[in-house]
């Protein structure tokens, strides 16, 4: 372990000056006399994280148990631990101590704001639908939902409840959630990203840490890059990435194709770090109908209200500029406007209307009706890996996974079953299901009579119409001979 000692605090210092992390400050000469304290314990009854910990650029400057988990006696969280005040949770506040810079970024991030979801449209189906009050710990004697704390909670963070003597609420630790709420009020997790105890820079810039949570029917992003050609040069030239460079500048640490925090947070050759993964998106497709990210960043309090898309579409294109010509980066998000406004224009906007104008003939509760679980499909998973996938181009993504299910479930799906709310609205005693009827069924009309859907009445235009025959007749002739 000396020997590694030695090596590493010459690499820290090193790295400190050639990479200029202002934010970090220089390492203690040595390491305290309550962090040897600790490590005299835990390097036998914890030897793994012991070993983690010795890897660690933390190990090299010093830094240690007790610089990390010391809490004062007015801390929330503070337990006695042989002879020492600590605190199990480490949290942004603590980490800022020496990443200021970092810790204020992600604070203004959406990561930070995930446990938002909590309150969410989401968490009804994980705490009433899927789940139930089954799950009893001191800290909710009434009972919470097992799908939501094992779910939910994981990725987007939970409220940690602090019990007598500094113990956590099983329900709400271990917590690795991206905007967890901490007993100090800092929001976040930075172990969501920079796993404890080695804090390994490789294992941040892997598209694996992401795909921890950004995955599956709603949020595939993981599985999207690894359809898009970007994944495809990532995983093909993997040990060319030099992942572990303190220095990580695509065009000239590597050149073999991106990864998540290539694009979203990492430096380029005229940018800066950023914790802030919204930074350089300029559409947020999270919603039923895509907005700007400074709209949503308004709606959420966050500082980015005050950044506009057109800067954080440049500072993307200035991470693509690495490797793609300008016409090249201009041309892809053509492309990936296109898909984004048409999903808004025909699905988004007059989806939301109709469901909107159905909610009187509905059942109140929640996920009790059979639209509410349609229209929530066609916004919340395949509009989404509809935009998604455009955004990172996946072409199965965009059509077969995105906008053939969203086409699927809009025509056949919900028109059918607006038809069916509207006739059973016609026929009720009650007059203002009545009413509310007449009025879905002439918005439905005009959903169906615009442009974007007449040809579900097979009213297309008669020029549109020829204009397909001709072409359909041009492909047999080519390559059906």
């Amino acid at each position: 372990m000396k020997k590694r000692y030695f090596m590493a605090a010459g690499f820290f210092l090193l790295l400190i000056h050639t990479t200029g992390w202002a934010s970090v400050k220089a390492p203690a000469s040595e390491m305290s006399t309550q962090t040897k304290a600790c490590v005299a314990c835990h390097q036998q009854s914890n030897p793994g994280i012991y070993e983690q910990w010795g890897e660690s650029k933390h190990f090299g400057a010093n830094v240690g148990c007790y610089e990390c988990h010391a809490a004062e006696a007015s801390d929330k969280d503070v337990m006695q631990h042989n002879g020492f005040q600590i605190s199990i949770i480490v949290s942004p506040k603590d980490c800022s101590l020496c990443h200021a810079k970092e810790v204020k970024e992600q604070g203004e991030s959406h990561h930070a704001a995930a446990a938002n979801i909590i309150g969410s449209l989401d968490n009804v189906l994980a705490e009433v639908v899927e789940g139930n009050r089954g799950m009893i710990t001191p800290g909710f004697p009434h009972g919470n939902s097992a799908i939501a704390v094992n779910g939910c909670w994981q990725c987007h963070g939970s409220q940690v409840k602090v019990l007598e003597g500094g113990k956590l609420d099983p329900a709400t630790w271990p917590n690795t959630g991206v905007g967890r709420l901490n007993p100090d009020g800092s929001k976040g997790a930075c172990t969501a990203c920079h796993s404890r105890h080695n804090f390994s820079v490789a294992q941040v810039r892997h598209p694996d840490t992401c795909g921890r949570c950004h995955l599956g029917p709603d949020h595939p992003q993981k599985e999207v890059y690894e359809e898009s050609p970007h994944g495809v040069a990532f995983f093909t030239n993997e040990e060319h990435m030099n992942l572990g460079n303190s220095k990580w500048i695509p065009g000239e640490d590597y050149n073999t194709g991106p990864t998540c925090a290539t694009c979203h947070i990492s430096a380029t050759r005229d940018l800066p770090v950023t914790h802030d993964v919204g930074a350089r998106i300029s559409w947020n497709n999270r919603p039923p109908v895509s907005i700007r990210p400074e709209l949503a960043d308004k709606k959420m309090g966050l500082p980015g209200k005050d950044v506009g898309w057109e800067k954080r579409r440049s500072d993307m294109q200035n991470v693509c500029s690495a490797c793609h010509q300008p016409n090249f980066v201009e041309s892809f998000y053509m492309q990936y406007d296109g898909v984004v406004e048409l999903y808004n224009n025909k699905f988004g906007k007059p989806g939301g209307a109709l469901y909107k104008a159905a909610k009187p003939l509905l059942r109140p509760a929640k996920f009790s009706n059979k639209l509410d679980w349609i229209w929530f499909k066609i916004w919340h998973h395949e509009g989404r890996r509809m935009r998604m996938g455009a955004a990172m181009q996946a072409p199965d993504y965009t059509h077969w996974l995105g906008a053939f299910m969203v086409s699927e479930h809009f025509y056949i799906d919900m028109v059918g079953e607006l038809e069916r709310l509207i006739d059973d609205g016609m026929k009720s005693g009650d007059a203002k299901k009545k009413a509310a009827a007449g009025k879905l069924k002439t918005l439905l009309a005009e959903v169906l009579a615009s442009d974007n859907h007449k040809w579900y009445d097979d009213k297309l235009d008669p020029k549109e119409k020829a204009a397909r025959k001709k072409a359909a007749a041009e492909y047999k002739a080519r390559y059906l001979k």
